[in-house]
């Protein structure tokens, strides 16, 4: 599928892009297979298995869309995070040590 994008760099991951869109589709579709399965499966009717089986197809297809650019994006905020972090505290030291 190459039309799916799977590298990000973390400016081009912030960007709404088709991956998002693929997502925003597929997400209430596969919940509400996954709802439906669920209760049909729980009737013990046999259809109630194979919608519960689509719906976690349509959960793993959605996670492997946008996976990657949630990875990239929050590696990106962690490391904004972890600096900002280590200089609030270095800051902090600096005043302690002035008064």
């Amino acid at each position: 599928m190459s039309w799916i994008r799977r590298e990000w760099t973390p400016a081009s991951a912030d960007e709404w892009t088709r991956e998002d869109w693929i997502t925003i589709v597929v997400s209430p579709i596969a919940y509400m297979l996954l709802m439906i399965g669920v209760a049909l499966s729980m009737l013990l009717l046999p259809v109630g298995y194979l919608v519960l089986a689509a719906g976690v197809l349509a959960t793993g297809f959605m996670h492997w869309v946008i996976d990657p650019k949630l990875k990239v994006i929050s590696s990106e905020y962690e490391k904004r995070q972890r600096e900002y972090l280590e200089e609030v505290e270095r800051k902090t030291r600096w005043e302690e040590n002035d008064g």
